[in-house]
């Protein structure tokens, strides 16, 4: 198996749109690495550029201790010593099984009774023996993309990539090849880059996974990274479901203060990720950090004084899930996820919430004494202000 690195590479379309920005990337040897973003975030460009797809406008591409891109050098797809399995797994259906994998062997002129012997051994690996005089007609979509996988593998590449490979498949089958792959890669101790849209896939195959978006990787770490300390509000949102909230820090224990909205969460239950200067700061909410407990209707609360109306919520979604519910509540006007485990809220149920734990970024941890009277107006245009500057900011480096 083989390292992967990416030194400074840009990626730069005749139209003038940027796929990849600078992009800084080392794979270890018989790591799996995952690709996550939004549309357009430049993942497939990203793997594509690995794979030797598309050239990259600046920058270097190794594999192992051999620069396959960039300096001068330019080493073709086939070359480079790589699998690759897409999300229609490409079955040619006028060849058999065997004869659809042993494709790479034939190319690389490998004899004929070696072609057998590890066309065998791979459809072993991948839980099709017996299967090599199959017409693909009779084949199953899951049977057909672990031939897609097993013709990726007999050629015992370098790296394998993976673009969307299981998307195309339907639940629970999906899951349980994503099981099977699990197993199989790292029992071959293979390099593995796997593109996806399916962020659970993502957290629960790889070693490491990398978010994109605008062309650069904005967090690379580990699953457990990623989920418990996102660099930005926007990871915490686009991994976790986070409701993002704006709103300032206030001195002494009291914590984040919410702009126009009763939502307060005192410090001991905040973590802090990148600081900035100043009061403007934004809070990310994971579901699983809302608390929700179902309130008796309004007309039967009678002077419940243990009850703050400014904690109580209205339920506008409740989809089942296996332990509980995923919920969206309309809280004082704030759409906020929540998840719950062994409650079951219903549609227009009114509940009390309470935040457990907020992700706090931006501002200053440790603020001057606020003044009470300090109006949302006040912190709003202060936001305003940071914003152009960053805008500001953006509109330079991208020039």
């Amino acid at each position: 198996m083989a390292s992967v690195t990416l030194d400074s590479v840009s990626v730069r379309f005749p139209s003038g749109t940027v796929g990849l920005d600078d992009i800084d990337l080392a794979l270890r040897d018989g790591e799996f690495l995952a690709l996550v973003g939004p549309s357009g975030s430049g993942k497939t460009t990203l793997l594509r550029t690995i794979a030797g797809f598309q050239a990259p406008t600046t920058g270097q591409v190794s594999i192992g201790d051999r620069v396959v891109a960039g300096s001068g050098a330019t080493v073709p797809p086939e070359a480079r010593e790589l699998g690759m399995v897409f999300q229609q797994h490409a079955v040619w259906p006028h060849w058999n099984v065997g004869r659809n994998v042993d494709y790479p062997l034939r190319r690389a002129r490998v004899a004929k009774a070696e072609r057998i012997r590890r066309v065998d051994e791979v459809l072993d690996m991948v839980g099709l023996s017996g299967f090599a005089k199959r017409n693909p007609a009779t084949l199953s979509g899951g049977q057909r993309q672990r031939v897609a996988i097993a013709r990726a593998l007999v050629a015992r590449p370098r790296v394998l990539l993976l673009d969307e490979a299981l998307s195309a498949l339907d639940e629970p089958l999906r899951d349980s090849l994503r099981l099977e792959l699990h197993t199989l890669t790292r029992e071959l101790g293979l390099t593995v880059v796997h593109v996806t849209h399916d962020r659970s896939e993502a957290l629960a195959l790889a070693d490491r996974v990398a978010v994109l978006d605008g062309g650069r990787i904005q967090q690379l770490g580990t699953p457990e990274e990623l989920v418990t300390r996102p660099a930005s509000p926007f990871i915490a949102k686009f991994l976790s479901d986070a409701t993002i909230v704006d709103g300032a820090m206030v001195a002494g224990a009291a914590g984040f203060a919410a702009d126009a909205h009763p939502l307060r969460v005192e410090r001991a239950r905040l973590d802090f990720g990148e600081r900035g200067s100043g009061s403007v700061v934004q809070a990310a909410i994971l579901p699983s950090d809302v608390e929700v407990e179902v309130e008796v209707e309004v007309e039967d609360r009678g002077n419940d004084a243990g009850r703050d109306d400014a904690a109580l919520a209205t339920v506008r979604s409740a989809l089942f899930t296996t332990e509980g519910s995923d919920l969206v509540l309309n809280w004082a006007g704030l759409r906020l996820r929540a998840r719950t485990r062994g409650v079951r809220p219903r549609v227009g149920d009114l509940v009390v919430v309470r935040i457990a734990r907020a992700r706090v970024y931006g501002g200053d941890p440790e603020p001057a004494a606020a003044d009470p009277g300090t109006s949302a107006d006040a912190r709003s245009d202060a936001r305003t202000s940071a914003a152009g500057t960053l805008a500001g900011t953006f509109a330079r480096t991208s020039a």
